[in-house]
């Protein structure tokens, strides 16, 4: 007997999906809430798990095909129909190893076979000695090395295997030692150690096999932490940030030969890859936006020194009683909310010939992700306090990054805050997506010297500075209308007076 998994309903808006990758294959075997396949939807990309334990026995929807919510995707069930259904006794052999391999060693061979090609490439780079040579002509220097202690008294009645370690470094020593059990084979057997123990780890998705390699993170020594030991991005930045303090620890001596500085290659570089429908997505709903709206962009310099000085003032206290960092963006996050109560236009949609106040301010957080740019949404902004903000952005990035946001959860937003100083920018222009009207930009918080007054008198002081940057629908917002509203936030940061809205 076999049944059916059909594609659930991954919320209210979301009436198909697309089959991105399947993570398992015909005659693997699968168990109660272990991931199927990866389906990308117009919300977010998800995995599908498994409802029942069983055997794959036929897979029904391929790779880059979009189908609606109920259709069905996979059957299961106990193996005893795959008996003779196509390849005969070639079928029965290959699902008698599936089954004495027990978890899932057949859909591991193909991330192996791309860990292969990508591993060597970082290896063959680091000998600067040998240029033209990437494995093999590595491999020839190790018997080049008994010449070198030939000339040597000692070695020549020595034999050559308790010779050649004392002679040679250390890494090339652990080759010869299984050379000696396997006869002449020291070259072969030590070139394929990483990419075996890079097999033996859990399954790796295509995202973190990426991000493992721009962060030069060796997947055969990472642990995974997911389902059936699979590894997660999680484990990878985990990984990346323990070897990022080893050579911290290991004294300056390892940072007395820093050279120039030399931008790291992208693996992207010189290739090319079909759009996620998550891209394809943001991609439509930009064009449209610009098209069908009047946009442009207000812009005004904050004084947030005083914002700068309350939050150091009160960060180790906020930390320890609510368990998050006291960073600007809450800070953000609340003048804006409450400037929207007093400023509704800026709140607003349109909906044909009639402009629509919403009730309450569901401010849209972006969010940089790996999949692309995502909009989370905080409902009733304006009611939150500086701790309520802090815990539900780290939430909803953290999540979304993840990928264990809920489609739901990305919808209903009036307006959207995006924190582009993040990365650097001092401001931008952001795009407003329908059918919101405005878009709030934050740039870096920078310091520099600026005029002030002092007892009634000129001086020059260093003082924090920020650039707010609103993109609104000229439609039915007026750049008068944009500037009160920035005015408001303005003054809201400049005052400074956050104490009441600290949450504890």
């Amino acid at each position: 007997m076999s049944e059916s998994v059909n594609l659930p309903a991954l919320g209210e808006s979301v009436t198909e999906g697309t089959v991105t990758r399947w993570l398992k294959n015909v005659g693997d075997r699968v168990e109660v809430d272990e991931p199927l396949l990866e389906v990308s939807t117009d919300k977010v990309d998800t995995e599908i798990p498994s409802p029942i334990a069983g055997v794959v026995e036929e897979i029904l929807v391929q790779e880059d095909e979009t189908v609606e919510v109920g259709t069905a995707l996979v059957k299961i069930g106990d193996g005893s129909s795959d008996g003779g259904s196509s390849d005969g006794g070639s079928t029965e052999s290959d699902e008698s190893s599936n089954e004495a391999a027990a978890d899932a060693e057949e859909p591991e061979a193909a991330p192996s076979t791309e860990q292969e090609s990508e591993t060597p490439a970082p290896e063959s780079t680091e000998p600067e000695p040998a240029p033209a040579g990437q494995t093999q002509p590595a491999a020839p220097q190790a018997p080049a090395a008994p010449p070198a202690a030939a000339p040597v008294p000692q070695a020549a009645p020595v034999p050559p295997p308790a010779a050649a370690p004392p002679a040679a470094v250390p890494a090339p020593a652990a080759a010869p030692a299984p050379a000696a059990a396997s006869g002449g084979s020291a070259a072969s057997a030590s070139v394929p150690n990483p990419t075996q123990d890079a097999s033996a780890s859990g399954y790796v998705t295509p995202l973190v096999r990426k991000l493992a390699n721009e962060q030069g993170v060796d997947l055969s020594t990472v642990t995974g932490s997911g389902v059936g030991g699979r590894i997660r991005k999680e484990d990878v930045l985990a990984a990346a940030e323990a070897a990022a303090k080893a050579p911290a620890a290991g004294g300056s001596a390892a940072a007395a030969p820093a050279g120039p500085f030399v931008a790291e290659v992208s693996p992207l570089r010189g290739t090319r890859e079909k759009m996620t429908r998550l891209r394809k997505v943001v991609a439509e709903r930009a064009v449209q936006s610009m098209t069908s709206t009047a946009q442009l962009t207000s812009v005004v310099e904050v004084d947030v020194t005083k914002v700068a000085q309350f939050r150091d003032a009160h960060k180790a206290e906020f930390l320890e009683k609510t368990g998050s960092k006291l960073s600007f963006m809450p800070f953000f996050a609340l003048a804006a909310s409450e400037a929207l109560k007093a400023h509704p236009k800026i709140n607003s949609t349109v909906e044909g010939e009639e402009i629509v106040y919403p009730e309450t301010e569901n401010v849209s957080i972006a969010v940089d992700t790996e999949r692309g740019l995502l909009t989370p949404v905080i409902k009733d902004a304006a009611s939150l306090n500086l701790a309520q903000f802090s815990q539900s952005i780290a939430d909803l990035a953290e999540r979304t990054r993840n990928n264990q946001l809920k489609p739901d959860e990305l919808a209903g937003g009036t307006f959207t805050l995006t924190n582009t100083g993040s990365r650097g920018a001092l401001f931008d222009t952001p795009v407003v997506f329908l059918p919101q009207s405005a878009i709030l930009g934050t740039g870096i918080v920078t310091k520099r010297p600026a005029v002030v007054k002092v007892d009634g008198q000129e001086a020059i002081a260093i003082r924090s500075f920020v650039y707010l940057a609103l993109s609104y629908d000229h439609r039915i917002i007026d750049g008068a209308d944009a500037s009160r509203y920035l005015v408001a936030v303005k003054n809201r940061l400049e005052e400074g007076n956050f104490g009441p809205n600290l949450g504890y």
